[in-house]
């Protein structure tokens, strides 16, 4: 049963409360495009992961309610010591950081020694205080290309995107057996029939899908290249093959005859939506910034290590 400080009058206007309290708080709302269309209305900043951290290391405000997964408000947490730093839904978490947990990542780490170890920013912050430098999927090739050839590189935790980068870049890694549930949904025989009803839609789809995936996409990129390549494209119609939230902002930031459609087939289908992202809702996002909680803490020494290779990926970037 719901404590009655946990209750919501119904009548309130959740929209309305939450500018109030931004006001009064100090606060900024900052949200992944992969999160609800109520969140993103209400969001002070969207954005994919490299854009979040971005914002997150110049904000100035004084409470970051970070409407996205654990491992982002905890980079988050780690750009901003003295702030707090809330998580509307504290389990919120994430396939990839989950299956690369740090005590099996130091062993993994430790069979390869010289290595420069880039990870994924989708991963927890004792991977990363394993790491030398962090890579979004907006970045990742940019930041391989700057480390010098000669120097063996290994790549955690996403398979996928550390195979596109490999072929992008010419570069040979070791990778860490990791993957993202939702981008492992999408299927080539789905898109081939998707494809089929929609013959004049272009396939655009993020690196973290499957290379069966990709080899049928005309456009692969990051949540927030995927949104870029949209507004540009003189085309009409698009099959997306990433979590669906991103749809929202490609609805806004287009004009209405642009079709854009969520694979896999059908519209009705949320089996493409990440598990993690949707635990967030308008509700608990209010709930946290009435409360104060729950809010993220970082150990200092870990936050030290964490953050090293962050500084680097943000400079780098």
């Amino acid at each position: 049963m719901m404590s009655s400080s946990n209750s919501i009058n119904p009548h309130l206007d959740l929209f309305e409360e939450i500018e109030r309290m931004k006001r009064s708080l100090n606060a900024v709302v900052l949200a992944h495009y992969y999160q609800d269309p109520d969140i993103q209305d209400v969001a002070d900043f969207i954005g994919d992961s490299l854009q979040l951290a971005q914002q997150a290391a110049k904000t100035e405000a004084e409470v970051i309610v970070f409407c996205g997964v654990h491992f982002m408000a905890e980079t988050a947490k780690i750009l901003n010591p003295n702030k707090t730093v809330l998580l509307p839904d504290p389990n919120a978490g994430c396939s990839l950081a989950d299956g690369c947990p740090p005590e099996a990542f130091a062993r993994f780490v430790a069979r390869h020694p010289g290595h420069f170890v880039v990870s994924y920013v989708n991963c927890s912050a004792g991977v990363k205080a394993l790491s030398d430098v962090i890579v979004t999927s907006s970045n990742a090739k940019r930041i391989i290309e700057r480390i010098p050839r000669e120097q063996p590189i290994l790549f955690a935790p996403d398979q996928h995107l550390g195979r596109y980068v490999m072929r992008e870049t010419g570069r040979d890694m070791v990778l860490w057996p990791g993957s993202c549930q939702v981008h492992e949904l999408f299927s080539e025989k789905k898109l081939l029939l998707l494809k089929a009803k929609h013959p004049e839609a272009q396939i655009i789809a993020h690196p973290e899908c499957e290379a069966s995936v990709l080899a049928l996409a005309d456009f692969i990129g990051s949540t927030r290249g995927l949104l870029d390549y949209v507004v540009a494209s003189a085309a009409r119609s698009f099959i997306v093959a990433t979590e669906p939230g991103i749809i929202h902002q490609m609805k806004r930031a287009c004009p209405p005859e642009k079709l854009f459609i969520a694979a896999p087939p059908t519209s009705s289908c949320a089996c493409n939506e990440c598990p993690h992202m949707r635990l967030n809702t308008l509700e608990k996002l209010y709930l946290s910034m009435k409360l104060g909680r729950p809010s993220l803490e970082v150990e200092p020494a870990l936050r030290e290590a964490a953050k090293k290779p962050i500084d680097l990926m943000l400079s780098w970037s």
